[in-house]
């Protein structure tokens, strides 16, 4: 059982908990992720099992009338197996989605993984004529050029700022230029993309941008932030905009806590007073 202090981050460690916290989401208008925690599999047994999970998870999203999609991680499905592991398990997950007319993000690890990870996701999005998303992180040196590739593919990008430490060699490390880059990547999306735009971002100031680039450009575009960060700005936001949740859920919820509460001072700020009774 997840503790109180962890719930705020994490849905619960079954599909029936996360799909009941969707249900609460949806009734203020707030779509949502749906994430089983897991990453890093280096034999493809559970790699293997965690794809037959998000498979069960679809039929339990399918004829529930819930707002929701599923999210998977490369390394989780079977990237660090083998590339074929991986293109196999997230073939036969955006597949299983497609003939429930569900939805499929890929998520973005770090650097050495995003060929391999746009790869697939190009093909599929172009089988499925959309269907299925890719994470795009804006601290990465090569993002203008895989946004240029990826402008004409039908399926949905969503931009991060990105949270991975990555080497100066091929990323952006300080916080203002990840911050102007982020503001370029985005504004190019909206002039060159006929939708499909995901903001991944707490930020104030880069919602307000995507916001004035919308009524500039006319592009669609969604909202995306994370469980637990901004809550009531997402609420504020929804009544106007499509915001989507980014929900986590599963049985290795600790390792995802600690993250999330070492990212942010607030967070901390929350756990300390959770701890003693604040």
């Amino acid at each position: 059982m997840i503790p109180p202090i962890a719930s705020k981050f994490v849905a619960g460690e079954t599909p029936a908990e996360a799909l009941d916290h969707t249900r609460e989401l949806n009734d203020r208008n707030v779509k949502v992720i749906l994430n089983l925690l897991g990453e890093h599999y280096h034999d493809r047994g559970p790699a293997d099992e965690d794809a037959e999970a998000y498979l069960r998870l679809l039929e339990g999203i399918d004829g529930s009338g819930l707002g929701a999609c599923v999210s998977v991680k490369p390394s989780q499905i079977g990237l660090d197996a083998g590339t074929q592991v991986f293109r196999e398990n997230v073939e036969r997950i955006v597949d299983h989605a497609a003939e429930r007319d569900l939805f499929v993000w890929i998520d973005m690890e770090d650097h050495t993984t995003t060929d391999a990870t746009l790869d697939v996701y190009e093909e599929l999005a172009r089988k499925h004529e959309g269907g299925v998303g890719v994470c795009i992180q804006a601290n990465l040196h090569r993002t203008a050029d895989d946004l240029e590739r990826l402008a004409d593919v039908p399926g949905k990008v969503r931009l991060v700022k990105g949270a991975y430490d990555e080497p100066e060699s091929v990323a952006l490390t300080e916080k203002s230029a990840v911050d102007a880059a982020y503001e370029e990547y985005l504004e190019y999306m909206f002039e060159h993309f006929e939708g499909g735009i995901a903001v991944g971002s707490h930020d104030p100031a880069m919602i307000s941008l995507a916001k004035d680039l919308h009524d500039e450009y006319g592009t669609d575009f969604e909202i995306q932030m994370l469980m637990g960060v901004r809550e009531d700005a997402q609420y504020d936001l929804a009544e106007e905009y499509e915001v989507y949740q980014y929900v986590p859920y599963g049985g290795k919820w600790l390792s995802y806590f600690y993250r999330r509460v070492m990212e942010r001072k607030e967070n901390l700020l929350f756990a300390a007073r959770a701890i003693i009774g604040g």
